[in-house]
């Protein structure tokens, strides 16, 4: 049974940090590519980020610079870094997992930045 397990989510203020971390299993996570979606309320699913088999990143506009992906193949895990949070970084993020048609996510954590 595959399962993306997210979790570092929470309430931070503007222009603080938070890292959110997805624990794979049932996979051989090493061949996937794996990403972080968000969703805010009212609004479709989006990239943040993705880091592909061979550590390459790719980000949205809106968080490069901000934000830093990372996996761990040991610990089947990714991560998303991200700093100098805004109040419209506010969502729901998502970890996903893709290999050819192979596509599992998370059940997703809340992010809500705010004063």
């Amino acid at each position: 049974q595959v399962q993306l397990v997210e979790s570092g989510g929470g309430l931070v203020q503007p222009g603080g940090s938070l890292r959110l971390s997805c624990a794979a299993s049932g996979i051989i996570f090493s061949i996937y590519t794996m990403g972080w979606y968000r969703q805010a309320p009212g609004k479709q699913r989006e990239l943040v980020a993705t880091i592909t088999t061979g550590d390459v990143p790719n980000y949205a506009d809106s968080v490069k610079g901000r934000f830093t992906i990372s996996r761990d193949n040991v610990k089947k895990t990714v991560y998303l870094q991200m700093n100098s949070l805004k109040r419209e970084d506010t969502a729901v993020y998502y970890c996903n997992a893709a290999h050819f048609t192979l596509q599992y996510w998370g059940q997703g954590t809340q992010v809500t930045v705010s004063s």
